[in-house]
C-alpha cells in the first residue's frame, strides 16, 4: 500500500502537467479521467526501464535529477535578481492566528519533500563500496534537498504574499509567471514533468528491492525473489510494484495517495530509528563501520518528532489518517496466516 500510493502520488502530477502543457485542463472532465490513465502509463514506462536494467534507468535518473535541480536553482536566481518581489512579505509570516494542530498537520506533507533518504538503502546491495558511498550520498543528498527546498520557498515568498500563496494551487507557476510572463507557466509545466518523472523513476528503482528482499528472506511469496537471467534485475518484484502502482493510481486522486503514503511510511521510519537502540544493546560487539551521529539524542529526537506529528495528524484528520493506519494493521493477520510459519523457519535458520 505504501509503495503503490507513492508511485501514484508521483505519477499523478506528471500526468496533470503533461495534459496542461497540451492545453488541456486536468481538473475538468474528461481530462480528469485521462489523468489516471496517463499516470498509469508513466508507471508502466518507468517499470519497463527498470526491468531491462539498472544502468539505463540510473542514467536517465541522473540526467533528469540534474535538470530538475538546475531549473529550481535558475528559478531562485531569477526570482531574486529580476523578480519584482518584496522582502516585506517575510515579515507577514507568522503574524496571523495559527493553530498548532493545523501547523503540525501541514508538516505531514512537508515530510514528503524530504523523503527519499530511506530509499537509498534499498539498493545498498547494488552499490559499489556501500560503506563509503551510502553515507556520503545520504548526507550530501539530504543537505541538497534542505537547501533547495528552503531557497525555492523563500523565492516564492519573495514574489507572492503569504495570504495570496495560500489560495494558489500552482505556486511555482504563479511565481514563474511573475518573472517571465505567461511563458513561465509553460516552463514550470516542463520542469514539473521532468522532476516528477525523475522521482518516479527513482522510486520504482528502489521500491521493488523491498519486495525482493522480503521474498528472499521467506517473508513474501518466494517467486518475487526471482532475478531475470538476462537483465539481472528483480524482474518479478518490479512487475508486482508496477501493477500495484497502476491499480492505486487508477482509483485514487493525488491527495488520497499522498496522505496515505506519508502517514503510512513514517511509523516505519520511526521504528527503524528505534532499532538502533535495540541493536546496540543486543549486539554491542558487532562491527559498525557507519555509526549514528549524535547518538542517542539524534535517533531519539527523530522518533519522538515522528510520533508527535503522526499523532497530531490522527487528531486533526482522523478519517484519512485512520484509514491509512487501518490498512497497515490489516497486514498483521494476513502476514501470520500466509507467512507466519515461513518466518519461523527463517528465524530458525538464522540462529543455526
Amino acid at each position: 500500500m505504501i509503495r503503490a500510493s507513492a508511485l501514484g502520488a508521483i505519477a499523478t502530477p506528471f500526468a496533470e502537467y503533461l495534459l496542461r502543457s497540451l492545453g488541456l485542463d486536468p481538473k475538468v472532465e474528461p481530462n480528469a479521467t485521462y489523468v489516471h490513465y496517463v499516470a498509469a502509463g508513466a508507471i508502466a514506462v518507468t517499470a519497463m526501464l527498470n526491468y531491462v536494467g539498472v544502468r539505463w534507468s540510473s542514467l536517465i535518473l541522473n540526467l533528469t535529477t540534474g535538470a530538475k535541480y538546475g531549473a529550481l536553482v535558475l528559478l531562485v536566481l531569477l526570482a531574486f535578481l529580476v523578480g519584482q518581489g518584496n522582502f516585506g512579505h517575510f515579515a507577514a509570516v507568522g503574524t496571523g492566528a495559527m493553530s498548532p494542530g493545523l501547523f503540525g498537520l501541514a508538516l505531514v506533507s512537508v515530510l514528503w519533500a524530504y523523503d527519499g533518504w530511506g530509499d537509498l538503502s534499498f539498493v545498498g546491495g547494488e552499490v559499489k563500496d556501500p560503506e563509503r558511498n551510502l553515507p556520503r550520498a545520504l548526507v550530501l543528498g539530504t543537505v541538497a534537498i534542505i537547501a533547495i527546498y528552503l531557497l525555492v520557498n523563500a523565492a516564492y515568498l519573495y514574489l507572492i504574499p503569504i495570504d495570496r500563496m495560500a489560495g494558489s494551487p500552482l505556486v511555482a507557476a504563479d511565481a514563474a509567471q511573475l518573472i517571465v510572463g505567461r511563458a513561465g507557466v509553460g516552463l514550470v509545466a516542463v520542469v514539473v514533468m521532468v522532476a516528477t518523472f525523475s522521482t518516479l523513476l527513482g522510486s520504482i528503482l528502489t521500491s521493488p528491492r523491498i519486495f525482493f528482499a522480503m521474498a528472499d528472506d521467506g517473508l513474501l511469496f518466494k517467486r518475487v525473489a526471482r532475478v531475470h537471467p538476462r537483465f539481472h534485475t528483480p524482474s518479478v518484484a518490479i512487475v508486482v510494484t508496477g501493477l500495484l502502482g497502476v491499480v492505486w493510481v487508477l482509483f485514487l486522486n493525488f491527495e488520497q495517495l499522498a496522505d496515505q503514503f506519508v502517514v503510512a511510511i513514517f511509523p516505519f521510519y520511526a521504528l527503524a530509528a528505534a532499532a538502533v537502540f535495540v541493536l546496540r544493546r543486543r549486539e554491542p560487539d558487532r562491527p559498525r563501520p557507519v555509526r549514528v551521529w549524535g547518538y542517542p539524542v539524534v535517533p531519539l529526537l527523530f522518533v519522538v518528532a515522528t510520533f508527535f506529528i503522526l499523532g497530531n495528524a490522527l487528531r486533526e484528520h482522523p478519517g484519512g489518517t485512520g484509514l491509512a493506519f487501518g490498512g497497515i494493521l490489516l497486514g498483521v493477520p494476513v502476514y501470520f496466516v500466509a507467512f507466519g510459519s515461513g518466518s519461523a523457519r527463517t528465524r530458525a535458520r538464522g540462529q543455526m
